[in-house]
């Protein structure tokens, strides 16, 4: 350990764990044999962190957490998998995050600058990108994909094998049953696709010229008929929007859930461009 790191001596730390320069681990933590902690992690107080899990430089872990745990999966069979977390990522109270399954990738990671609010939780063999923010008591089902930027709004709940594309928007209390397009929106008991991100693509420096052609595109790819076609066919016809691009690759590189698509009434984000 180096010298400006600190344990208290309420904390555990077993033979093995590795610790980098300036951790900072707090009274009553438990960090167990095979845990990496990049330089300047900081566990707050009565932080477990349990298993083969690394985590980043710079992230913050808050009470209670418990980070490493084995998957709440009945099929697993106590073979050998992993939690990865990133770096500078924030983890505040009580969140839990599970190590993966030895049937399925055997890995869970996060990416780096992540936010994780209270209560919120990541199941075994997801895949969390860079800069997501999952809002309290949200939470993944196993073998989850999440792209980068994306924000969860709080007690969501994102069903087992479902991918939500990169910069989109789940709104609270929404429980997201299919895959979400990258830059979508949705909300409801069960989710709706209600058009785009706008506030998040405005954020991002997304042009008005851009964001029409998004909507173009919309629009053809969920009129009638089969969304795959529709997808490869709004490819052909915006082919020079990287954004188009990465929606038909999407919806063409098909998961094991369905998509969701618009509900009655159609898209309705044109309301938050007016408000932004």
């Amino acid at each position: 350990m180096d010298s400006e790191t600190f344990v208290h001596p309420t904390a555990f730390v077993e033979d093995g764990a590795q610790i980098g320069a300036g951790v900072q681990i707090g009274p009553f933590c438990s960090v167990g044999a095979q845990v990496v902690l990049g330089d300047g992690v900081e566990l707050t107080n009565h932080v477990s962190v349990a298993g083969s899990t690394q985590i980043g430089a710079g992230t913050k872990v808050h009470a209670f957490a418990a980070l490493g745990g084995p998957p709440q999966d009945l099929k697993h069979g106590g073979g050998p998998s992993r939690l990865i977390i990133g770096q500078n990522c924030i983890i505040r109270e009580s969140v839990t995050m599970n190590s993966g399954t030895d049937y399925g990738r055997a890995e869970t990671r996060v990416g780096d600058n992540c936010f994780f609010l209270a209560c919120s939780h990541v199941g075994h063999d997801c895949i969390v990108g860079d800069n997501v923010t999952m809002t309290n008591g949200s939470m993944l089902g196993g073998h989850c994909e999440v792209g980068d930027h994306v924000i969860i709004g709080g007690l969501a709940a994102v069903h087992q094998f479902t991918r939500i594309g990169r910069r989109a928007f789940v709104g609270g209390m929404t429980g997201v049953t299919g895959d979400l397009i990258p830059f979508g929106m949705v909300t409801g008991n069960r989710a709706r696709l209600r058009g785009f991100n706008i506030v998040g693509l405005k954020r991002a420096g997304v042009s008005r010229t851009e964001l029409a052609t998004l909507r173009a595109a919309y629009r053809m790819i969920f009129a009638h008929g089969s969304i795959i076609d529709n997808a490869q066919a709004a490819r052909e016809a915006f082919a020079e929007s990287p954004a188009v691009l990465e929606i038909a690759d999407f919806l063409t590189s098909r998961g094991k859930r369905h998509f969701i698509v618009p509900g009655a009434g159609g898209s309705d984000d044109a309301a938050d461009d007016e408000r932004d």
